[in-house]
């Protein structure tokens, strides 16, 4: 290989490393699951603290019953207990929530049904403004979708032994898992996080993160971390690593379940991710250089860089497909013995790592692996469709300016047929000719590729052209949600 080829080579080389350090970092995650244990908390208090639990919901009539309903059953003394249902909806949610908060009163709940002229801050801005109007000593965060379980409470705050404990975090199960291919393929990917990627770097010391939902905080780790904030799309990470930052220590439990809803349609999907994406790597921007600077040991700090920035992954697989026939057509690399053949185990790493992961987490759970199989080949042709869209949202975090918070529409269906009071639609995100075109593009090459004998990165290009015309196709058939 010529020196001229191989600096042309670079950039492509670069982005094959890149998305083989984070596929091994699934690796690290998953020996370090194998090889620690949890440490043992700290017994809990025997009082029982006030705790506030917070409901933020926004165009939620869908679900709010549900949610109400579950809420009314949480075993905490009722003295002891006050609700929030921090309503900033538009829709007729207020109207179905009001009838049930009033009965809720007349049973002796302490609830509040708290209103907000304007939307500011969206979610952190709704629970900033709600822990003004209690003295609670701990907050439970539910979003619309959950559906917490009668002893949730009871199991979270044996974990608040010692003050330094800001946060407990429970893991997520599903509701509709079995209700589509696409909720199977989410709920694999959701059970990898929480049962290996979550407990793997609790049990490590690691950085640790809230969810969002279905976790308990300590109002003063929340005070001493600088409060809810509304400048990431993420406030719940955001405020997780400042917690951290700041001395203090979450807690990952595995055994404290609570169901959720997973989206049904393929656009609801991309929202959520988007919505990650983009605040993801703008919590990455904001606390990165602070975390770099704190005296973290240096695989914590190599890890939080890791988990941060971990969906730059999607811009990576949508420039390795652009950068791929470019390559093939350097003088020397289209030899069929050439070494374009190098790039094929970089490739088949760069799955294996996650894979690994998501079988490994099965075997945790006590849940079957072979039926996961068909499950994985969808979470794989979604995951590749959706690094336009994701590549994007990753671009988004380096821009100025507010970002619209953009929700994940809840349907309340739990299994084929059920019944909708309002099919909510997801904004169009205005990049179907885009991955259709690049969908093309792979397609084109890899038939191109094989035509002339090249067969390296043919059948990794036909993956991304699958999965992009996938993810294009599917998202075509929901129209943009009324204003």
């Amino acid at each position: 290989m010529s020196l001229t080829t191989a600096l042309a080579l670079a950039p492509y080389l670069a982005l094959l490393a890149l998305m083989l350090a984070y596929s091994a970092h699934s690796l690290v995650l998953v020996v370090v699951h194998r090889r620690t244990r949890p440490p043992r908390p700290a017994p809990g208090a025997v009082h029982e603290p006030h705790v506030a639990v917070q409901l933020p919901v926004y165009n939620e009539e869908n679900v709010i019953s549900r949610l109400l309903e579950a809420v009314s059953k949480l075993d905490w003394p009722r003295d002891r207990l006050t609700i929030q249902l921090l309503d900033d909806s538009t829709d007729a949610t207020t109207a179905l929530a009001a009838p049930r908060v009033a009965q809720m009163q007349r049973e002796g709940f302490q609830i509040q049904h708290v209103r907000r002229t304007a939307r500011r801050g969206f979610k952190a801005g709704a629970l900033a403004e709600a822990m003004a109007l209690t003295d609670a000593e701990f907050f439970a965060i539910f979003d619309a979708d959950f559906v917490p379980n009668p002893d949730f409470l009871r199991r979270a705050m044996v974990h608040f032994g010692t003050a330094q404990v800001a946060a407990v975090q429970g893991r997520w199960t599903h509701l509709n898992r079995s209700f589509s291919g696409l909720t199977r393929a989410q709920a694999i990917a959701i059970d990898g996080h929480f049962a290996i990627e979550q407990e793997a770097r609790f049990r490590a010391g690691w950085f640790l993160n809230f969810n969002g939902s279905a976790g308990v905080w300590r109002r003063a780790a929340i005070d001493a971390a600088g409060g809810w904030s509304a400048d990431t799309l993420t406030e719940d990470l955001d405020l997780s690593y400042r917690a951290q930052l700041a001395g203090y220590r979450l807690i990952f439990d595995r055994d404290l379940a609570c169901p959720a809803e997973l989206p049904t349609t393929l656009d609801a999907f991309k929202a959520q991710q988007r919505r990650w994406a983009t605040g993801s790597m703008q919590t990455a921007v904001k606390l990165l250089p602070k975390i770099w600077h704190s005296d973290a040991a240096l695989s914590a700090r190599l890890a939080a860089t890791m988990h941060l920035t971990h969906y730059a992954v999607h811009p990576l697989c949508a420039a390795a497909a652009l950068l791929s026939v470019p390559c093939v057509l350097l003088p020397g690399m289209s030899d069929p013995q050439g070494p374009l053949w190098g790039v094929l185990l970089p490739f088949g790493l760069a799955m294996l790592g996650p894979t690994t992961l998501y079988l490994y987490a099965r075997r945790v759970l006590g849940l079957p692996i072979r039926p996961a199989i068909r499950d994985l080949g969808m979470l794989t042709l979604v995951g590749v469709g959706i690094a336009v869209s994701n590549g994007r949202a990753v671009a988004h975090a380096f821009q100025r300016g507010e970002l619209a918070f953009e929700r994940t529409p809840k349907l309340g269906v739990l299994h084929k047929g059920d019944a909708v009071r309002r099919p909510y639609r997801t904004t169009a995100d205005g990049l179907r000719l885009l991955e259709l075109g690049l969908a093309c593009y792979c397609l084109g090459s890899a038939i191109g590729l094989v035509w002339t004998g090249v067969y390296a990165v043919a059948p990794f290009l036909l993956l991304d052209a699958a999965g992009l015309a996938y993810v294009a196709a599917s998202g075509s058939r929901h129209v943009r949600e009324a204003a």
